[in-house]
């Protein structure tokens, strides 16, 4: 995956917007910067000090202040000693209020971007899934912002204090000798040209070390996934070659960055010392009437200055990784959440749901998947979907919550057009099974009584699970409805995944069910019990089956047929017998047979 060349915002902006999170801790920053103030403050103090130190080496009896009234008295000797410990003390003291208070501020401020990233996943439509891999989606929420801490903590951190620093040493060298200091300056607009040139470096290849990460995240994620398919399948050879190729592309580009920071470093460091061997000559040369202890504390101090000064230039790769992480990261906070422009809120529907004229094409492409279909489902009907693999059935069940928002047509709850109605409100009606099961690493119980659901009654809860057939094996489990399920309930079977899916949807109780493959999981067994109590849930709930099983369908008051995203066929299932149309060539290739028909 290549990183497009755009017109990308600029690095101020960003990271302006970056610290426009520091709002809510502006206190303790201010703090912090008080103590970088104060650490600042004693570079200059350390090399002051060495002009008396000097001076006190040709005259061990000279005084430190000998017009200042109870200090005149204060030797040198007394005074060098203590003045470096106040020093030690009161550089000690701006280092822990700096350091500390803006770890403070940064910890928070990558907590509030993590769970803002994390919020907005929360919001954003389906398509925006359907287009970014889960792997690149995490690695944001995890290696992103971890560059943005560098940015928002050691990159703060080095600007403000050896920014300071510099300022500092520059005041007291402009106070000391300001012709000389001049030289010094003069080096500055090569250095500015140094890491002007290095940043954008620094950007670009952040950038694609982001995509590469992504992409290690995106590979590892569906190995430890699918695990059971690349063992089934003897994968393990293939995923090593992918996962290592993968892996391989992060780090020559992580190399790369590193190759462009080795060379960039020594290059300013030889610019910043051919400035100080320059002024060391004309110190020497034109050293005028100014004692050792005068000279020494000047190059002294200016000595002091390439590190500080290096440290800055070098803190431009952590601040373009940062703004890199942090462009990615504002990229999806400013995605469009998705639409709700509802404004109806029923506290509950009947389930009359008419279905007029509805064709849908997905977002960003040209195919139609649905083509003018209509119907009408009754409260308390049974409406089932088939066709073959691709003919839309699936779709069609992702309109009605508005997983996606259709083209052209009507979908009408209750007289009502969905997208008149408050998202949530909507949802609320709507219960859903389908074939790929969700469970979270948690107990039975929260697996079923999950989200809006969470709170209900532990008796609602087994009842739910004992009618979907699930309360006899949930009590064999070791802590029964307090057992924890493992990721994705790996600890269950397919079948009892399946069912705790179902035990969930009728506990919702919901006007509207939607079950797409909904018992592809059972065995024969399983079903039969759950075909019985679904035969008593949907009294009084308009139903919509999407199966392939005959002996799921065959029970529907309505039987849909379609084909390419038409509908072809309708009636009951012995009525379409009779036509001897699509549904009978599907019947007689083995309707009920799952392995036959697909049902995607």
């Amino acid at each position: 995956m290549t990183v497009p060349e755009s017109s990308a915002p600029s690095s101020l902006k960003i990271y302006f917007r970056l610290l426009s999170y520091v709002k809510p801790y502006l206190g303790i920053f201010m703090l912090s910067i008080l103590g970088f103030v104060i650490f600042a403050s004693t570079q200059p103090m350390l090399a002051g000090i060495l002009k008396y130190f000097v001076d006190g080496l040709s005259d061990s009896q000279a005084v430190l202040f000998p017009s200042v009234p109870y200090l005149r008295d204060l030797k040198l000797l007394q005074a060098v000693p203590l003045l470096i410990i106040l020093i030690a003390a009161w550089q000690g003291l701006g280092s822990f209020l700096g350091n500390y208070f803006l770890a403070k501020v940064s910890l928070g401020l990558v907590h509030d971007l993590r769970v803002e990233l994390f919020n907005k996943l929360l919001v954003l439509p389906n398509r925006y899934f359907d287009s970014h891999n889960s792997g690149h989606l995490i690695s944001r929420i995890t290696f992103n912002v971890t560059m943005v801490t560098g940015a928002a903590t050691d990159a703060i951190k080095v600007v403000i204090r050896e920014g300071l620093t510099v300022v500092f040493l520059f005041a007291y060298l402009l106070w000391m000798n300001w012709k000389l200091t001049l030289v010094m300056l003069a080096i500055l607009p090569i250095i500015a040209v140094m890491v002007s040139t290095a940043s954008k470096k620094f950007r670009k290849q952040s950038k694609k070390i982001q995509v590469a990460m992504g992409d290690v995240t995106h590979v590892a994620s569906e190995t430890i996934q699918g695990y059971r398919v690349v063992r089934s399948f003897g994968g393990e050879a293939y995923e090593q070659r992918r996962f290592n190729a993968a892996s391989q592309s992060n780090t020559d580009k992580q190399l790369r960055m590193t190759k462009t920071g080795a060379l960039y470093t020594p290059a300013l460091q030889l610019v910043i010392y051919t400035a100080m061997a320059s002024l060391m000559f004309l110190v020497l040369f034109l050293r005028g009437d100014a004692s050792a202890g005068d000279l020494v504390a000047y190059i002294t101090a200016a000595g002091l200055l390439p590190k500080p000064i290096r440290q800055l230039s070098e803190v431009s790769s952590t601040i373009q990784k940062g703004l890199a992480g942090a462009e990615s990261i504002f990229e999806q906070l400013d995605e469009p959440a998705e639409v709700d422009a509802g404004t109806v809120e029923k506290d509950r529907v009947e389930g009359r749901l008419v279905v007029r004229n509805l064709s849908f094409t997905y977002p960003g492409t040209e195919r139609q998947v649905l083509n003018d279909i209509s119907f009408t489902a009754e409260p308390g009907q049974m409406i089932a979907l088939v066709g073959r693999s691709g003919s839309g059935k699936s779709t069609l069940a992702a309109l009605i919550p508005r997983f996606y928002h259709h083209n052209e047509g009507q979908i009408l709850l209750d007289g009502v057009e969905i997208e008149e109605y408050k998202l949530r409100n909507l949802r609320r009606h709507v219960s859903q099974v389908t074939q790929h099961v969700t469970l979270f690493n948690d107990t039975v119980a929260n697996n079923i009584a999950y989200g809006d659901l969470a709170g209900a009654p532990r008796e609602a809860i087994e009842a739910a699970a004992a009618d979907a057939y699930a309360k006899e094996f949930v009590d064999q489990l070791p802590k029964g409805f307090d057992t924890e399920v493992g990721e994705n309930g790996v600890l269950l079977s397919g079948g009892q995944r399946q069912r705790l899916a179902i035990a969930r949807a009728l506990l919702k109780n919901a006007p509207l069910l939607i079950l797409d493959e909904a018992t592809s999981a059972l065995d024969t067994e399983s079903e039969r019990h759950i075909q019985a109590a679904l035969d008593h849930v949907m009294q009084g709930r308009t139903t919509l089956v999407i199966a392939h099983r005959l002996s799921t369908i065959e029970k529907a008051d309505m039987i849909l047929v379609m084909d390419q995203g038409r509908l072809v066929e309708r009636g009951t299932h012995a009525e379409l017998l009779e036509a001897n149309g699509h549904y009978a060539r599907l019947h007689a290739m083995g309707l009920d047979q799952p392995e036959k028909v697909d049902i995607t």
